[in-house]
């Protein structure tokens, strides 16, 4: 056994207690036991995470897909590995994930630890991790009630960066906040080397549009979505960085995946749209510096499943079920842009609540573009959630015909619905508490085999 602090050993031995407990009675618990943990030793993350390799990935939109997919890499390249995929990305949630994991035997092996982590939680976990690599998947407004505005959420982040200046930094190169932060932290950037549309100019309810050095409005050689993209100021100079990891060409797109060369050589990405381009860019990006094959990698994101409520397809009563997590313009905007490449009939469902997990404040639903969706060919309208009235006017305010409305007051009435549709597919977007009731309520009705 190794040696520790009779503290730090209450605190372990409690917390797994609890964790067994917990899955036992409510079929998780993935933040209590992480609570418990640091009553008992606060200082207990040092000793748990002591014999780890750690790479966070934290930024606004992506996360837990891009923890995915570099977990599944690793994993692949048979390196012993542990991730939080339950989504569990608070301080206390990422405490529970290594004490989960924690064994007393004696091991010299060194292990890695893919680790998800709240923008707002970074400075707390790198107070006793220096992780050998942070990565920043992009800034966009997001529970403005919480973070305040895309500046706020990168003032965060770095407040954890700044304590680890050793570990390096894996930055998305497209994102205009990442390009000049004065850290002496090892830099390397991923970001698109070619256009996937002739957008050039940004939308007025994009983020980030002004050069951070001069206060200029950006230009841009190309957009990939929301601020995005190839940017540069014409004013003072400054520009996007130069990229080591870069999509050099776009194949296809498609809704199951997409087909994209990466450095030169053709990767299949086993997840649609623009944004899960980015995410595997990402995962490639880490994976290279950790020294994993090419072939490794191909394999994997050829093959990686999707996050719960990601993407995630389900089979309910021979309907195709897609649930979508939508949270924020940017994200909704590309989960219309995905549907959009659908040329089936299909029926939609939206879900919006406005619980603390969510953001209270909605009125960003007015920033989507769901106009986009009138020209779709689509059968049935269902709407749900906490603000199902606050989404219905949104939706009939951009055209969609109010007469294919469902308003379903609960899960029960919207799987009647889902289960009555016509067409090929039914699509939910759904923002985060939505989803996470929507699978607890499929999991008890048998349509989904475990919650996480």
């Amino acid at each position: 056994m190794l040696e520790i602090k009779i503290q730090s050993l209450l605190s372990i031995l409690v917390s797994k207690f609890i964790m067994k407990l917990s899955k036992v009675l409510f079929k998780g618990g993935t933040n209590f036991p992480g609570k418990i943990a640091l009553k008992l030793d606060r200082d207990i993350l040092k000793t748990i995470a002591n014999n780890y390799d750690v790479i966070l990935i934290t930024g606004t939109n992506g996360k837990t897909t891009t923890t995915s997919m570099i977990y599944s890499i690793i994993k692949a390249s048979n390196k012993p590995v542990i991730t939080n995929n339950t989504g569990a990305n608070m301080y206390t949630g990422i405490v529970a994930c290594f004490i989960s994991n924690y064994s007393f035997k004696k091991s010299n092996e060194r292990k890695v630890a893919v680790i998800e982590i709240d923008e707002a939680n970074v400075k707390f976990v790198t107070d006793y991790i220096a992780p050998k690599i942070i990565t920043i998947t992009n800034l966009f407004r997001d529970q403005l009630d919480r973070y305040g505005e895309v500046y706020t959420t990168l003032k965060k982040i770095i407040e954890g960066v700044e304590k680890i200046p050793s570990s390096t930094l894996i930055l998305n190169g497209d994102e205009s906040l990442l390009g000049n932060l004065n850290l002496p932290n090892p830099i390397i950037y991923y970001g698109f080397g070619t256009k996937v549309n002739d957008n050039k100019i940004v939308d007025i309810n994009a983020d980030a549009k002004f050069c951070t050095i001069c206060k200029a409005p950006y230009e841009y050689n190309f957009i990939t979505y929301n601020h995005l993209g190839d940017f540069y100021c014409s004013k003072c100079g400054y520009k996007r960085p130069a990229l080591t990891y870069s999509i050099d060409k776009v194949v296809e797109l498609s809704t199951s995946g997409s087909t994209v060369h990466i450095n030169n050589k053709e990767y299949y990405i086993n997840q649609p749209g623009t944004y899960n381009i980015y995410n595997a860019l990402c995962a490639y990006s880490v994976a290279k510096v950790l020294g994993i094959s090419d072939n490794t990698i191909e394999t994997s994101l050829k093959t990686v499943a999707s996050s719960f409520g990601r993407q995630e397809t389900l089979n309910i009563e021979g309907i195709e079920v897609k649930i979508i997590l939508v949270k924020n313009p940017a994200g909704y905007d590309e989960a219309v842009n995905t549907i959009h490449l659908d040329k089936r009939k299909i029926n939609l469902s939206l879900l919006l609540n406005d619980n603390y997990a969510d953001g209270k404040d909605v009125s960003w639903i007015w920033d989507v573009n769901f106009e986009r969706l009138t020209s779709l060919n689509i059968n049935k309208i269902m709407i749900s959630g906490i603000r199902l009235y606050d989404m219905a006017i949104r939706l009939k305010v951009a055209g969609l015909p109010a007469e294919a409305f469902l308003l379903c007051k609960d899960d029960g009435s919207l799987l009647d619905e889902i289960k009555a549709c016509d067409g090929e597919v039914v699509y939910v977007l759904a923002t985060y508490t939505a989803m996470i009731n929507l699978r607890k309520f499929l999991h008890a009705k048998g349509y989904i085999d475990k919650i996480w």
